[in-house]
């Protein structure tokens, strides 16, 4: 009886997986050559279901709880012959521990861009990235499918496989939205359950697997047309400049007018303004010679326009040096009461002499 009670102790008596890996979803029980006593104790923890495996087929599959083990509750197995010995018949049978509970931490990126026709910029590469969770919900097809004879099958093993359904997905969601690039980050939210839906619609049933949560972290787009995209945000606000710009040119006249300048050389920088800005800053209604008429006063006080800014009031003596030296032009925005706006110097019919060009003098009056 000694090789008999030898034997009855190489048998297995207690089944189970106590899993300290966090991103293991299938785990082979470690049978070697060791046979399941008839009787033996299954012991599945919560977030896991135990399957049994027998010449290739599966022959049972048990829920969390502490199950006791006999051909009674293996029908597949019912037919096998027990070894005529002093002990109740054992049996041969894999087992696979499959993890029900959500694989976490799980990222998901473009590898490569995903070209997208935005409604209001055309054709965009665009990349993403962010996080999914994944979840086994058929062991039979995931063992079928994934598994195979695998001692032990983590979540790496098939994250190019998932990766690869959720770019797809994502590249045919985002396509289909019609959403501009500036109103992406808005719908992340309803992306990302688009996106979820459609990755679950391919693996589901063929993988066995679920994504209980995918979430879109970030969409970016090349350097370039963030640089366009900021372009454009500007371009808006300058829409409101040339008013802004009035309104604070016409809030200084007051305080400048309190304190005269002693000259033009007192504003510190040069007085010349670009046609491009003096077209802003009038209002031509289509015409760019129409310019507000001003009327003639004798000892008028000139406010002269430095960098959007008034200075002055000057006379008319002063405005003379300022051309002489080179601080007032032709462009130079001026003002003066009676004037309804801004206008350039050399279209004001009192600075206009400022201007003109004396003529020659004779030869022989030298």
């Amino acid at each position: 009886m000694g090789f008999v009670n030898k034997l009855r102790n190489e048998l297995i008596d207690i089944v189970e997986w106590i899993d300290d890996s966090r991103h293991t979803l299938v785990w082979r029980f470690p049978r070697y050559h060791n046979q399941i006593k008839n009787g033996a104790q299954l012991i599945v923890r919560p977030g896991q279901v135990a399957v049994f495996v027998e010449q290739g087929k599966i022959a049972e599959v048990f829920e969390p709880g502490t199950h006791t083990l006999s051909t009674a509750n293996l029908p597949i197995l019912s037919t096998l012959k027990g070894w005529m010995h002093g002990f109740d018949s054992p049996f041969k049978a894999e087992v696979y521990f499959v993890t029900t509970r959500q694989i976490t931490e799980m990222k998901w990126g473009t590898p490569n861009p995903v070209i997208v026709r935005d409604p209001d910029f055309g054709p965009i590469r665009v990349r993403a990235f962010g996080t999914y969770t994944i979840k086994a919900i058929d062991p039979e097809a995931l063992l079928r499918e994934l598994v195979g004879t695998d001692g032990s099958f983590e979540s790496d093993e098939i994250t190019v496989l998932l990766r690869s359904i959720i770019n797809n997905a994502f590249a045919e969601v985002v396509a289909k939205s019609g959403i501009s690039v500036i109103d992406l980050a808005s719908n992340y939210a309803d992306l990302s359950e688009q996106i979820r839906q459609a990755c679950i619609n391919q693996v589901d049933t063929e993988y066995g697997l679920d994504f209980p949560q995918l979430y879109i972290v970030n969409i970016s787009v090349p350097e370039e047309v963030e640089k366009a995209l900021d372009a454009r945000s500007s371009m808006g606000m300058i829409g409101h400049l040339g008013a802004y710009q009035q309104y604070q040119l016409g809030q200084a006249i007051s305080t400048a007018a309190a304190n005269p300048a002693g000259g033009l050389a007192a504003a510190g920088i040069g007085l010349g303004m670009g046609m491009a800005y003096t077209g802003q800053m009038i209002p031509t209604h289509g015409n760019p010679a129409a310019v507000p008429p001003v009327p003639s006063q004798a000892g008028a006080q000139w406010h002269v326009a430095v960098n959007g800014q008034p200075t002055g009031p000057f006379n008319m003596l002063q405005l003379q040096e300022a051309v002489a030296s080179g601080q007032l032009t032709g462009a130079s925005l001026v003002w003066c009461t009676g004037m309804s706006t801004w206008a350039p110097a050399s279209t004001v019919d009192d600075l206009a002499v400022l201007f003109t060009t004396p003529p020659p003098i004779p030869k022989g009056q030298i």
